[in-house]
């Protein structure tokens, strides 16, 4: 059996009449950039979140650079933001005039650790930027009471947590203003890359607004960027949008099944999910000190798994410069050695799972798959 980790085509396949219909349509009318396609989407999108405004932007990085530009950034601010991510959240940091500050990370949840930040502030900072990790909400409430105490703005960096809940709120409706990414493997995802940014606050929504659009047009209010969601990928999206609470759904439904078929083996650890977090399973990630023979057991196997990420980003060349050490960041280090991304997708059948979870534990040298796995042939 072949698994892979992610399959876009079979989610194309459930929905195919309403995705060429909503192509065929922009086609037909030209509506190839803004148009009416991406208002419906920003408005639907802001309805969904029960947010005041989206703005739709090119993709997910674009918006957290703009939301920092937005919120008045400048040469010598620090901003403070997760240890192990994907480099978009600290390279726009810099793009946009600051300077990163990395804060460790929760061992088990893989998100960044609130009672770490307190230590990182200075005078110089102005914001933190959490991300909500594989789909797993961050402790908002931590991280909301210190930027209140220190007078701090926060981007929810929102790119992996469609729909995740922390105590009953959606994520992306805590801070000053959020962003999302719609790279189609998310679980809203567009047809290529596409983004957005999401706030309460009607001034922030303007000005991002005007400068991800040239500084205005027609009459240039300043020097802007050009960072326009495509009407493509707005029609696209506004197809899949409705689908997303039962993908949701599907997605916990696999995580579920993994946990139940990967429990009790010492080696390996499941996803653990924080108290009144409404996790949405972007990524499932196991943790194993065995993680690089592991995934070439599965690999072996023809399942495809995912080191998302291999380094904590205070180790990679870019950031040499601030001098960190392990020592720094000890759950990051050890967690970038250990993680490993399973298969996870909506359509992804119980067969399977199990086969992933089988081949797993074999891997891992669980006898309980063994015995199983010698039994159905002695049936046979």
């Amino acid at each position: 059996m072949k698994v892979p980790f992610v399959d876009l085509h079979a989610q194309y396949l459930g929905i195919k009449a309403e995705i060429d219909s909503a192509i065929a349509e922009v086609i037909a009318q030209s509506a190839f950039i803004r148009s009416k396609h991406v208002d419906a989407f920003e408005q639907a999108w802001a309805q969904t979140l029960k947010v005041k405004h989206c703005v739709s932007c090119a993709n997910g990085t674009d918006a957290l650079y703009i939301a920092m530009r937005g919120l008045g950034l400048k040469a010598g601010d620090e901003v403070i933001t997760t240890a192990h991510s994907w480099i978009a959240t600290s390279e726009t940091i810099t793009q946009a005039g600051g300077r990163v500050v990395f804060c460790d990370t929760q061992e088990d949840t893989f998100n960044i650790d609130p009672h770490l930040i307190e230590a990182k502030i200075t005078k110089a900072t102005v914001g933190i930027i959490p991300v909500h990790l594989c789909g797993q909400p961050a402790d908002m409430d931590d991280i909301m009471a210190i930027a209140k105490k220190y007078n701090l703005w926060v981007i929810e960096d929102c790119a992996q947590a469609h729909l995740a809940r922390y105590r009953g709120k959606l994520v992306g409706t805590f801070g000053n203003a959020a962003t999302f990414s719609f790279y189609p493997g998310k679980n809203l995802g567009a047809y290529g890359d596409a983004g957005c940014i999401v706030t309460n606050d009607d001034a922030l929504a303007d000005w991002t607004a005007t400068f991800a659009r040239h500084g205005g047009k027609g009459e240039h209010v300043m020097e802007g960027i050009n960072s326009r969601m495509d009407g493509l990928q707005a029609a696209i999206l506004n197809v899949k949008l409705p689908h997303l609470p039962m993908w949701t759904t599907a997605r916990r439904r696999v995580a579920g099944r993994y946990n139940e078929l990967l429990s009790g083996i010492d080696s390996l650890t499941t996803p653990k999910v924080g108290d009144d977090r409404g996790h949405v399973y972007h990524l499932y990630v196991i943790a194993t000190d065995r993680r690089d023979s592991l995934k070439q057991a599965l690999t072996d196997a023809e399942i495809t798994t995912s080191l998302n990420y291999p380094k904590a980003l205070p180790f990679y060349p870019a950031y040499a410069y601030l001098g960190q050490r392990p020592a720094d960041f000890p759950a990051a280090y050890r967690n970038q050695s250990r993680i490993l991304s399973l298969p996870i997708f909506p359509e992804m059948t119980d067969e399977m799972i199990e086969y992933v979870a089988d081949q797993s534990r074999r891997a891992l040298g669980d006898e309980t798959a063994v015995r199983s796995n010698a039994t159905k042939l002695a049936r046979v």
